[in-house]
């Protein structure tokens, strides 16, 4: 038997086995994202053109883990069925996402790939991501190295890949003088500066390369301080902030996610999900709990210099690849 859409008794006609919610009555979406950003309003346009009578829950866990675990709970509360997650902690939301599953919803991750047994996953790929970063690293590097690594969470799968993915490219090419995993961006301040003492100096260091915007945003006050001006520093994330840094020469690039098409792609797994379809993405990965977890991966775009003045504000139609982390 199915579990009963959203407000309604039974399963609706034409609904397929396991679905939760019908694109022609309507049901309602749990949103559920670790900080503001341009998505609620692009995940919102983008579920009313496929289920025009659908509503979106939101919440706004501000960084908060533990606030984020009480809004998924007053959510399956309300009844919310379909829940699209952009967790604060990948690595420790799964006893939600078991709550979830047991309640009888169904949770797509978004943006970051929570642990626990979720339905599907959309979010720009953190293996072209890490990829494109230590291209643009090394495309910008004037001195031979060595070169300072400043990774996201370990415990972060989505952080763990673009880690592998830089040094695919990077390990052989440039030496890492120093790498760390850090937990908070207010982390690299200390970490800069005791590579540059370790390495001997400012000046023998090759390039930096930082998980996010908010990490790059750190070292390049660090960096100024420390006198490494023109030494090379590589974010990611698109903040708008971070588009001034390159276009003011203070940060080398930052590579960024299309969100339209993140949160269009959300939308349709949500709908498909809801639906109890067979759901396909560009993928299968595993989040280490869960395996077989169809995926939709989307490109990163590189911002540089040359490029930056024509990069709009976040959500607007030619704002595509805004992502701010």
């Amino acid at each position: 038997m199915s579990l009963p859409s959203c407000g309604q008794g039974g399963r609706q006609p034409g609904a397929e086995l396991g679905a939760v919610g019908d694109v022609r009555e309507g049901f309602t979406v749990g949103l559920l994202l670790p900080g503001e950003g341009p998505d609620r309003p692009l995940f919102t346009r983008a579920l009313a053109s496929l289920c025009p009578r659908c509503h979106v829950q939101y919440a706004n866990a501000a960084g908060d883990r533990a606030r984020q675990g009480r809004q998924i709970g007053r959510m399956l509360a309300d009844g919310v069925r379909v829940l699209v997650l952009g967790a604060v902690d990948p690595g420790t939301v799964a006893p939600w996402v078991a709550r979830a599953k047991l309640s009888g919803a169904k949770v797509v991750a978004y943006d970051r790939l929570a642990n626990g047994p979720v339905d599907a996953y959309v979010a720009t790929d953190p293996a072209r991501v890490g990829r494109e970063q230590a291209l643009a690293l090394l495309g910008a590097m004037k001195v031979a190295g060595p070169v300072l690594l400043l990774n996201g969470p370990a415990t972060d799968p989505y952080a763990a890949t673009v880690k592998r993915a830089l040094h695919a490219v990077l390990d052989g090419r440039v030496t890492i003088g120093w790498e760390r995993d850090l937990t908070r961006p207010d982390e690299a301040v200390r970490e800069v500066a005791a590579a540059v003492a370790a390495l001997g100096g400012a000046m023998k260091v090759g390039g930096v390369c930082c998980a996010s915007d908010a990490v790059a945003e750190a070292v390049a006050a660090e960096m100024a301080r420390a006198g490494m001006a023109g030494v090379p520093l590589i974010g990611h994330g698109g903040r708008p902030a971070a588009l001034g840094r390159v276009r003011d020469g203070t940060q080398t690039a930052t590579v960024r996610a299309d969100v339209v098409a993140q949160a269009s792609a959300a939308a349709r797994l949500a709908v498909e999900v809801a639906a109890g379809r067979t759901v396909y993405g560009t993928a299968v990965v595993s989040n280490g709990t869960t395996a077989s977890i169809p995926a939709v991966l989307l490109p990163p775009a590189v911002i540089k210099k040359a490029t930056a003045h024509e990069a709009p504000a976040p959500g607007t139609a030619r704002g595509q690849n805004a992502r701010p982390h």
